[in-house]
């Protein structure tokens, strides 16, 4: 059936996805090549099969845009704003003798997609409801969005963009504070309205269609729950629905209702709207409204209680958090007793102080949330000092409210974040750091900048002590840190935690530079973005890092107790600056990092895909009929064996 095939091909491009960024960004391998080859041949024959091709797929070759400006496009139709209710009963009556699909209310970023001739050919965010903004080369990045069906005639859809909760608490984290989105719908607005494509692409959008708005006919015309059945075969994510009438909506409401814990994205409420095309057409609008659909609100349950105390909690980012602790109340069947306040700016508006009376309630009966400060005293003092390490505290203006953070760099809440990263495998690799040692160290202060692990040996004694650790164990932990002194270039690059430079990054670096740390550290953003295979935002990290003083002095001092080895390049003719792409399995080399190496030291570059740059595929099987063997030959790239590459040496 289609739709196990368009679940399995979903399930495909997750794999590879997850198996490319495993090998570009953290430098390890999590399938062979084989398995890589065989799932893409599945991925493209369930491509030809269905005539689908989804956007992030790894058999298109994505080109990301960067835009100056977003061109603004009117609408066919306005799209228009939703009656409201929170009654389930009044919901039971508009929707009267008719059937109706019952939704989620996804609270994202609305966006109208126009595909020709079987292809995406517009993409427009709803905007004023009249004229919207052109984010095509953005969509073509977004999760769930197919770049090519197997309808040829015109179809324009409409459904939300949306960043699920997850990705937005992953996504938050590696922003400075001033940068932090307070929601997932602020960050998928900015994400969706980028000017550079591949920064929407970073952000993991998803598209779920709501609506089918024009076709030019054959696909399901006379009910909305067929064209909901007909767009999901055409390879869309189309949001949650259920077919309900009166018998059966009150019911439907509540199962909705159960899984709000559970939900993966934002949502404000369901959508309710008529069944039948036809009758809803003939429905017509008001000058605010449609009239075949109507928005249900989740009623919330508010209880009035007291404010005792206030707590400063601060982040692994150095953003210290407001939460506010009030008399027990029970909402929605729980008790509660403190909410989230998340700002200085809340704050202030709320007029918080000790000892007022408040009205709370659970948004989409889930989280705590303060609704309305009933005394506003304004007597809340902001503390002066972390209360985590006793520094000075900031107040920093983000892009839309004040925030409270940190000063103090070594602040054992940024420390531990900045560690874990710093140890693992695709950075300095140091075997056997665990999470829970690190917290012991930084909280014991032996560990306050990177260095510091260098001097932790003279520690040895108090770390015997620790629980968890005994001499054995202690040394062992000494031996791996001791090891880890003598290392190449570009872990220490990946190690310091610059956004956008990981593993593969750092090793075009450093080669770029001969190995030559201090070039890197005052090399400008145009020098490195020139490199083939660094993006533009990397590069502009990587500078605004070392610009920073005191970045340049904890790496200064870093690399005053490394050893950095620098691989002696002995450069072939044949293969000097040439890139080659390396799959299948090896007769002379342990495994692909091992040939990798040898490849480098010989002046060649090594890449992970096949494309217009590639100067030689190796495989020992010439006549595979793997993805990586087909783009070689489509593109008249050379396919040679190992022992033709080892001829070059």
């Amino acid at each position: 059936m289609q739709e196990n095939k368009l679940k399995r091909m979903k399930e495909l491009i997750e794999l590879l996805d997850k198996a490319s960024r495993a090998y570009y960004q953290a430098a390890r391998e999590i399938m062979s090549d084989h398995e890589y080859d065989a799932l893409y041949d599945e991925l493209t024959g369930l491509e030809q099969e269905t005539g689908v091709t989804l956007a992030g797929s790894p058999t298109q070759k994505v080109g990301y845009q960067v835009l100056s400006a977003l061109p603004k496009v009117q609408h066919e139709k306005p799209m228009l704003s939703l009656d409201k209710t929170k009654s389930r009963e009044a919901l039971q009556e508009w929707l009267g003798s008719h059937e109706g699909i019952l939704s989620w209310k996804l609270d994202g970023l609305t966006v109208v997609l126009t595909y020709e001739n079987g292809e995406l050919s517009q993409a427009v965010t709803r905007g004023n409801g009249e004229v919207g903004e052109q984010i095509t080369e953005n969509a073509r990045t977004f999760l769930g969005v197919p770049l090519h069906i197997p309808y040829k005639g015109r179809l324009v859809v409409r459904g939300e963009a949306v960043i699920s909760y997850k990705d937005f608490e992953e996504i938050n984290s590696k922003l400075p504070p001033e940068e932090q989105y307070k929601n997932p719908r602020n960050l998928c607005s900015g994400s969706v309205r980028q000017l550079n494509s591949e920064i929407t692409a970073s952000r993991r959008v998803h598209f779920l269609v709501y609506t089918l708005v024009a076709q030019d006919g054959g696909l399901a015309d006379q009910y909305k729950s067929e064209q909901m059945k007909a767009l999901a075969q055409l390879g869309f994510d189309v949001v949650e629905w259920a077919l309900v009438d009166q018998g059966n909506i009150l019911n439907q409401i509540e199962t909705f209702a159960g899984q709000i814990a559970d939900q993966q994205y934002p949502s404000d409420g369901l959508v309710l709207t008529f069944d039948d095309i036809e009758y809803s057409v003939s429905l017509g609008r008001t000058a605010k409204f449609p009239k075949d659909s109507m928005a249900f609100k989740w009623q919330d349950e508010t209880a009035q209680t007291v404010v005792r105390s206030v707590e400063w909690q601060t982040s692994r980012t150095g953003l210290i958090n407001p939460v506010a602790i009030f008399d027990p109340v029970e909402l929605e069947g729980t008790t509660v007793q403190r909410a989230s306040v998340h700002n200085l700016s809340i704050i202030e508006e709320l007029k918080l102080g000790i000892g007022d009376r408040l009205k709370v309630y659970k948004a989409n009966m889930i989280i705590p949330q303060i609704s309305e400060n009933l005394t506003g005293s304004g007597t809340l003092e902001i503390p002066k000092v972390c209360p985590r390490c006793g520094a000075a505290t900031e107040v920093v203006q983000n892009h839309e409210a004040k925030v409270l953070t940190c000063s103090n760099p070594a602040c054992p809440a940024k420390l531990h974040r900045a560690f874990v990263h710093f140890t693992s495998r695709g950075a300095m690799n140091i075997e056997g750091v665990s999470e829970a040692s690190l917290d012991r160290f930084i909280e014991a202060e032996f560990l306050k900048e990177y260095s510091d692990l260098y001097t932790l040996h003279t520690h040895r004694e108090e770390i015997c002590k620790m629980e968890g650790f005994g001499e054995k164990s202690a040394d062992k932990l000494l031996s791996a840190i001791e090891a880890s002194r003598t290392t190449q270039g570009y872990r220490l690059i990946a190690a310091l935690g610059i956004p956008g430079v990981g593993a593969a990054n750092a090793k075009l670096l450093v080669n770029h530079f001969d190995g030559d740390i201090a070039k890197i550290m005052d090399a400008k953003a145009d020098e490195i973005a020139a490199i083939d295979g660094f993006g533009g935002i990397s590069a502009g990290n990587l500078q605004a890092f070392f610009e920073n003083e005191e970045n340049r002095r904890v790496t200064l001092h870093l690399l005053e107790h490394l050893h950095i080895v620098r691989e002696e390049t002995t450069v072939t003719s044949s293969l000097a600056e040439k890139t080659i792409v390396i799959t299948g399995s090896l007769n002379h080399f342990e495994n692909r990092d091992a040939l990798a190496a040898e490849i480098e030291k010989r002046g060649g570059k090594v890449s992970g895909s096949v494309s217009a740059k590639t100067a030689y595929l190796v495989n020992n099987d010439i006549n595979s009929t793997s993805g990586k063997n087909k783009k070689a030959k489509s593109l008249g790239i050379p396919i040679i064996s190992e022992d033709e590459l080892l001829s070059m040496f």
